[in-house]
């Protein structure tokens, strides 16, 4: 449940727009999720051996560390603190006020309660930092006080939160398949079917150009990895459960046997679900178009093409049906990153490269609660600074690279230690792993190439964990 969990947010709600916009073919729309589905699944099946071989609390940040050493580690641990773990949570919580706010008009991120200042925009290269604004408003306010009471909850035991968890992931699970189903049966538009289905295949020839800047062409194979950008970041976290390992009953079996089945599950709703996208509403459309049918996916409005499917089967009763489904989203997504997250930390902190109080279980408890309450404050710095957005675009970049890492570090380890106890054998090994890492590295130089103002703040913050490490590593040295 965790992994499912974790991975549905509002992502698989939005990011198609962008997709759509950017590859200009209902069959690279399917394409970009399948390639994101391949990696996702592949990525799974290699951490299982990892997972089930290294059954400890801190999951990634273990592998890294023995494969590759501990600078490789505390890299992954510091970027995940700092960005990814808590810039995901703080982005879900606010995506969680947004929603709320279509029934309660009063939370809105105009609605501000105090607004310190407004960010100067600052140009570095192909880089634009800051403009946001920095303040307290009821929208943020929502997703405050839903890191404080999930981060509250977790205290109380992994148990705790893994029965939030479960009831959360059933219920947005059987919303991902209830939209399935509804658009199979109900929703389903004549217009629509035959403005995709009947051209499928325009634009994806191997030999087609595509425009993803002014004057920039590049071929099919290049634009699918451009497009990586959203699909991965709504498949993410399904890492997560190797976070918990240390609590997780029989690991060495439900490890693997979790990542495989959760991935699976959630990847074959999020295809489902673009291919209702594609039987409701055209792919093009118009940027002022009057009706949902004009502006279709590429110009939902806001991106919101699940709200924009659901309104065009049910009305304006659709936006209302797809704002409870995003809210049960994000909240059981937001409870299973804050439950994994913190395990990280804690890891860190036994090692002596992060606070020690972050070592500290609950003597009741038995939850890393020190670790839970430094994660939770600083996720609530993130959402009143405003600048979880612009972290998390940054972010896809580097968490690609740690996934490369550490399926690297799956070969490194099947060759320093062949005889190691290894319950479960990635499944299609040493193939499906390779092709997981030319795959990935394609994608990250084609982002680097050309998506630099994404990529570039992603690898600083990466590289600037490592004096910070050796800061620590020093600091160890001189206490004991």
């Amino acid at each position: 449940m965790l992994v499912m969990g974790s991975m549905i947010g509002s992502g698989i709600f939005i990011v198609s727009a962008e997709i759509a916009r950017e590859v200009n073919s209902p069959a690279l729309l399917l394409g970009a999720w399948i390639v994101t589905g391949f990696l996702t699944i592949v990525g799974a099946l290699s951490y299982g051996e990892l997972a089930a071989m290294m059954p400890r609390a801190g999951g990634q940040y273990v592998y890294l560390r023995e494969a590759l050493g501990p600078l490789w580690g505390f890299l992954y641990g510091w970027t995940l603190f700092l960005v990814i773990q808590t810039g995901t949570i703080a982005a879900v919580g606010v995506a969680f006020g947004k929603f709320l706010g279509i029934f309660f008009p009063s939370i809105a991120s105009s609605n501000w309660i105090l607004h310190f200042f407004k960010a100067p925009i600052i140009h570095i290269g192909p880089v634009t930092l800051g403009g946001m604004d920095v303040g307290l408003n009821t929208q943020n306010l929502m997703a405050i006080l839903i890191v404080v009471l999930l981060t509250v909850v977790n205290v109380f035991g992994v148990k705790t939160g893994a029965a939030i968890q479960n009831v959360f992931t059933i219920a947005k699970a059987s919303a991902l398949f209830g939209l399935v189903i509804l658009g199979l049966f109900i929703g389903r538009n004549a217009q629509a079917i035959a403005a995709n289905f009947h051209g499928f295949w325009r634009n994806a020839g191997l030999g087609d150009m595509h425009e993803i800047q002014p004057g920039v062409l590049v071929g099919t194979l290049t634009v699918l990895a451009v497009a990586q950008v959203g699909s991965l970041f709504s498949a993410d976290a399904w890492n997560n459960v190797t976070f918990t390992a240390g609590e997780v009953k029989n690991p060495s079996r439900n490890l693997p046997l979790s990542l495989a089945v959760g991935t699976g599950v959630v990847i074959g709703l999020y295809i489902l679900c673009n291919v209702i996208y594609l039987s409701v509403l055209p792919l093009d459309g118009t940027m002022g178009g009057a009706t949902l049918l004009e502006r279709g996916i590429k110009f939902a409005t806001e991106d919101r093409v699940g709200t924009a499917v659901l309104q065009q089967m049910f009305g304006s009763t659709g936006g209302k049906l797809m704002a409870i489904a995003i809210m049960l989203s994000t909240f059981g997504c937001c409870n299973g990153l804050i439950l994994a997250g913190a395990r990280v930390y804690y890891a860190m902190a036994k090692d002596g490269v992060f606070f020690k109080q972050v070592a500290s279980l609950h003597p009741k408890y038995k939850t890393p609660y020190v670790s839970l309450l430094v994660q939770g404050v600083w996720t609530c710095i993130l959402c009143v600074s405003g600048s979880y957005g612009q972290l998390l675009d940054y972010i896809v970049f580097a968490v690609l690279v740690f996934y490369i890492l550490t399926i690297y570090g799956l070969f490194v380890l099947r060759r320093k230690h062949p005889n190691a106890e290894r319950p479960y054998r990635t499944i299609g090994y040493p193939l499906l792993p390779a092709i997981y890492i030319v795959m990935a590295l394609f994608i990250d130089v084609v982002l680097l190439l050309y998506k630099p103002q994404y990529t570039w703040p992603g690898l600083a913050i990466v590289l600037l964990g490592i004096p910070v490490y050796f800061l620590w590593s020093g600091r160890k040295t001189v206490d004991a």
